[in-house]
């Protein structure tokens, strides 16, 4: 299915069932297309045996981008850098573990990263005071990688939309005790979904802080919840499931954001097929 400017605007940005206003900057001039990655998550096994040859095939599918994961930063940064590069793979972002973010800035302006991501909080500070003490955490990291001259990013699951004891969710906690202009926004449109969130409109309340997307699609009619686990993995290739691609990645691409990462944890199929997959639907949106 491709969505045009026209069909897109036209229309009321349809997301999880929920109707969202469009922003009036949709009506401005078109950044540009989507730049499509895979987070290295995705193909960890591989990548821990194989990794230049994992990249090349990634790259072979069609895919312009690769976003890091730590199973691969035994390399010293300028010969990983080197590696991505050799692919043929461009590389402007990367997750660094909570606890090591502040000792892998070096690390990663090595690699010449604009986005330091933190993929997740400890469990341990799944709780009201953990949640304040990451935002504590991400507003003094912020400032530091931003003097490194990168951004610092927070990536979703869904147990950060759990309310907490004093009534707020963990993501309210988050959203409103980090400085807007130091800790910025990767969205896993699944994670959201799971959650029970609205993506379109997750996408629109932070549309200054959103810089990077993952996607993975969601079996029809599974059912949401605030819990990690295998109750809460029901991935399918893109295309496959319930989730509106064709209005979440245009309202993507007019909202300015630049990178979108194919991040489907596990695969029933064998992951090079899987992506291929994923990718044939992207190319087929042409958004």
């Amino acid at each position: 299915m491709k969505v045009t400017r026209r069909s897109f605007v036209q229309s009321s940005a349809l997301a999880a069932g929920c109707v969202v206003v469009f922003p009036r900057r949709a009506l401005g001039q078109d950044p540009g297309p989507l730049n499509y990655g895979v987070q290295l998550y995705m193909v960890r096994r591989q990548a821990a045996t194989d990794l230049a040859g994992i990249l090349r095939s990634i790259r072979q599918i069609g895919f312009t981008q690769i976003e890091l994961y730590p199973v691969v930063y035994d390399h010293p940064a300028p010969e990983l850098k080197k590696i991505v590069a050799d692919s043929g793979l461009g590389l402007v972002s990367a997750h660094f573990n909570y606890p090591d973010i502040l000792q892998r800035i070096d690390y990663a302006t090595q690699l010449g990263l604009k986005y330091v991501v933190c993929p997740m909080l400890p469990q341990e500070q799944w709780n009201a005071a953990g949640f304040q003490k990451a935002a504590d955490d991400f507003n003094q990291w912020g400032a530091k990688v931003s003097q490194a001259g990168m951004q610092l990013v927070f990536h979703n699951h869904c147990y950060e939309f759990k309310p907490q004891e004093g009534g707020l969710t963990g993501w309210q906690i988050l959203m409103g005790n980090t400085d807007p202009t130091l800790v910025m926004l990767e969205l896993d449109i699944y994670w959201l979904v799971q959650a029970g969130q609205n993506p379109a409109q997750v996408m629109l309340d932070y549309k200054d802080r959103v810089k990077l997307l993952h996607l993975k699609d969601r079996v029809p009619g599974a059912p949401t919840g605030f819990v990690l686990g295998p109750g809460a993995e029901h991935f399918t290739e893109l295309g496959t499931g319930s989730i509106d691609w064709p209005h979440l990645l245009m309202q993507a691409r007019w909202q300015g954001i630049r990178y979108a990462y194919l991040d489907q944890d596990e695969t029933a199929k064998p992951v090079v097929q899987s992506m291929t997959e994923s990718f044939a639907y992207l190319k087929g949106l042409n958004i």
